[in-house]
């Protein structure tokens, strides 16, 4: 018997009301958006006739006790169900302040949103018949309480994963966490500045989704749109509320003896007052802040130019991290040297031939029985 049904993805919205704004001179994130862009599009998903909402971390901006109640009163009133992880800007630090709450708190604050227990940073959730709901905490910390600066799922985490997956074998599996487990970039896994949103121990949790033939995953924290896959083993990505492109994605699955269908669809924001046109503002803003973040990405791995060339280059390449954010890239490096060339191509959405694809935005993803 087969079963189709269909939800919706909002990645890291960094909730900031107005009074936790901060003003810095080199802010990437759009916060402004933050609420009045979420509100616009709960007002577009409410038309939509939705089984459910994922939230895959970064919440709020900073983890701050406003922002995470704004939003949890504020998904009280949708009309779908909706599930959450944390991100790590939702817990700062492990204990918490007058100003942010502490890793204990987000299971008690989110009760309604998966977290049943009000206690345990993991949780599984039957979200309809046969359908269940895999959710991990990849936030970790050191023994002083300082977050850890790369993503971690522990070892309870993994003994709870490989038994929880095993008791429920016969369900179609949906697994959420904040950071990312395969690769979205060249070379992301080998990148200092790649490496920070990623799960150290990937592949840790790659052997126990492959064993038992789990093949969605969803994620966040990159800010960039894209669809990766492993075998038979696929993550997708969504890009943050408040940068650009501002996406959102609505998910159909089709799935029933064996085979799955997944089709995906992404929408952006176009207009949040005062910007008419916000996707001509918001590209313009990132490529503005882009420069200095260039230089570093040039010289690290896989790129691994020398300072001089890199900081010589990183100029002519402003509109390059905006191109990746949106997905589906495709970016002429032809008024580059031939080395440089060869070496950013990979970073443009081919195909195994080399030819364009685009499966970032919109893609069918289809797994036949076996």
């Amino acid at each position: 018997m087969g079963q189709r049904f269909r939800f919706a993805i909002i990645s890291d919205p960094h909730i900031a009301r107005p009074e936790t704004i901060y003003n810095g001179p080199h802010r990437f994130h759009l916060v402004e958006v933050s609420i009045p862009g979420i509100e616009q599009i709960f007002d577009h998903l409410e038309t939509l006739d939705l089984d459910f909402l994922l939230l895959p971390g970064d919440l709020t901006q900073h983890g701050e006790w406003v922002n995470h109640q704004w939003l949890i009163d504020r998904l009280k009133r949708l009309p779908f169900p909706a599930y959450v992880v944390p991100g790590n800007h939702d817990v700062i630090a492990r204990d918490a302040t007058d100003r942010a709450i502490g890793l204990h708190d987000f299971p008690r604050l989110y009760q309604d949103f998966g977290y049943s227990d009000g206690k345990t940073l993991h949780y599984h959730r039957e979200i309809l018949p046969g359908v269940r709901l895999v959710a991990l905490n990849s936030n970790a910390f050191e023994a002083n309480g300082e977050q850890v600066r790369v993503g971690y799922v522990d070892q309870a985490q993994l003994d709870w994963l490989e038994t929880t997956l095993a008791e429920f074998r016969d369900d179609l599996i949906l697994v959420m966490l904040h950071h990312n487990v395969l690769e979205h970039l060249p070379g992301q896994s080998q990148s200092p500045l790649g490496q920070r949103y990623m799960v150290s121990n990937a592949e840790e949790i790659i052997q126990r989704l492959e064993a038992a033939n789990v093949r969605l995953m969803f994620t966040g924290h990159l800010h960039v749109q894209d669809v990766a896959r492993r075998g038979n083993l696929c993550e997708v990505l969504t890009g943050s509320l408040v940068s650009y492109p501002h996406p959102y994605r609505v998910v159909e699955i089709d799935h029933g003896e064996g085979d799955l269908r997944v089709d995906v669809r992404s929408r952006r924001l176009t207009a949040v007052a005062p910007w008419d046109d916000l996707q001509a503002m918001s590209h313009q803003w990132m490529s503005d802040r882009a420069e200095g973040f260039m230089a570093k990405f040039l010289t690290s791995p896989p790129v691994g130019l020398g300072e001089a060339e890199a900081a010589a280059i990183a100029p002519k390449l402003k509109h390059f991290w905006p191109s990746i954010a949106a997905g589906d890239t495709q970016i002429d490096f032809s008024h580059l040297p031939p080395e440089v060339q060869q070496r950013l191509a990979h970073f443009n959405s081919v195909d195994a031939q080399g030819n364009p694809q685009a499966i970032d935005n919109t893609a069918t993803l289809v797994w036949p029985a076996r």
